[in-house]
């Protein structure tokens, strides 16, 4: 194609041409990550809608009874969270938890040992059991999805014999029940909204200070602003809003703890940029030195702590363990969570938080048709349609990307 003058009548050439800054602007906005803003926007509209069909669904009694509910299911999301971005899947962490939890019981009713020992042990428990998952794994060069698929039968079996005849395992010791039924006071709560807020600006001062000492130009002040501000204005609203009915619970203290502990590893340390880079590329992050074979058994037993840990929080708020705790939709549940959040299944990418965003999507989808008197089956089909969706929008994305220029 022939380039010749352009003729009299044309519009200037800054009308025809985007100028660069506003190019450059619109393609960061176009790769910016907007999944968990759309993800935010749907838990909007599921509550307008639900609150709209009943007028309790918002009410401070049933918002804290939601923080409940989705403990055990955002624990094990963040567990295949961690576990997606490595490019493995592990398919054992309800039966871990179910084991991990009938453990406990015998430990505290039939041996009588104090809850503190008990509950270390558990841990140790779910730690081994995702440390020899991953071990075979790397050493056999067995998928994951395989492993731990018999696990997932090895692990029900096992929780099945700790049970035993008796079908059920009361849990009576205080120590463990205070995890998912008591709450925390308005005092400790507000102080520690202020330690959150003051090491969030702490944090964000010492990179601006990191990136200019190294002679990079840091972010505009007010993306680093808003990064403290707006998670602070959100715990804040939160705290205020629970303050209203018995305060924030224990549950939700340890929920949001382990999502920015493990955030900030995932995101702040050479281990998570290491996690990242074995799920985007395996082979790739091997020639560049990363030991490979180390990230895919830490992963998998960090996974089967997080386990260990879902098993505690859930026989604490049931008051028992039964041979069905850890085995129904709760693996599913977990699964569809991270996903829903926005991690992707092709490993490579994701966020701790977006365990927590998913979660909330499903348990508010629950919550609000327990509200309404709709069956089992009506909360089962809504939350495979809601997965269904993100997975395809996942794989959209995925596409897309892959075709930018």
């Amino acid at each position: 194609m022939s380039v010749g003058h352009a003729p009299t009548d044309s519009p200037p050439a800054a009308a025809q041409e985007p100028q660069p800054h506003a190019v450059g602007s619109w393609r960061r906005i176009t790769q910016r990550d907007l999944g968990p803003f759309a993800v935010i926007a749907g838990i909007v509209l599921i509550w307008i809608v639900f609150q709209s069909q009943n007028a309790n669904y918002l009410s401070v009694r049933n918002l804290s009874n939601l923080t409940l509910q989705m403990a055990a299911t955002g624990i094990l999301a963040i567990g295949v969270v961690m576990v997606l971005i490595a490019g493995e899947i592990d398919l054992s962490l309800g039966s871990v938890a179910g084991a991990g939890a009938a453990l406990l019981g015998v430990l505290l009713t039939q041996h009588g040992w104090p809850a503190w020992a008990a509950i270390i042990v558990t841990l140790g428990f779910g730690l081994c059991a995702g440390l020899l998952q991953g071990v075979v794994t790397v050493l056999v060069g067995v998928p994951s999805f395989l492993v731990t698929l018999g696990g997932f039968l090895a692990f029900f079996g096992l929780q099945l014999a700790l049970v035993g005849s008796a079908g059920q395992i009361p849990i009576n010791d205080p120590s463990v029940l205070a995890i998912a039924n008591d709450y925390v006071g308005a005092a400790v709560s507000w102080t520690g909204v202020a330690v959150i807020a003051a090491m969030l600006a702490g944090v964000a001062v010492a990179r601006r200070r990191a990136w200019i000492a190294a002679g990079v130009k840091p972010p505009p002040a007010w993306r680093s602003a808003l990064a403290v501000v707006a998670p602070v204005a959100a715990l804040i609203a939160l705290v205020a809003y629970l303050n209203r009915y018995l305060g924030a619970s224990y549950l939700l203290v340890i929920l949001l703890g382990l999502i920015t502990l493990l955030g900030w590893v995932t995101r702040r340390t050479v281990y998570g940029r290491h996690l990242y880079a074995v799920g985007g590329n395996a082979e790739g992050a091997r020639r560049a030195g990363v030991k490979v074979a180390a990230i895919r058994v830490s992963v998998l037993a960090l996974s089967g702590l997080l386990a260990g840990l879902a098993g505690i929080v859930t026989a604490s708020r049931l008051y028992s363990v039964d041979s069905s705790l850890g085995g129904g939709t709760l693996l599913l549940e977990a699964i569809a969570a991270a996903v829903i959040g926005g991690t992707s299944l092709f490993g490579g990418r994701g966020r701790v938080y977006h365990a927590l965003l998913g979660a909330l999507v499903i348990v508010s989808i629950e919550n609000g048709l327990d509200l309404l008197g709709q069956s089992a089956a009506t909360k089962n089909i809504a939350t495979g349609i809601i997965l269904v969706l993100a997975v395809c929008i996942d794989a959209v994305t995925r596409r897309r990307r892959g075709q930018r220029p």
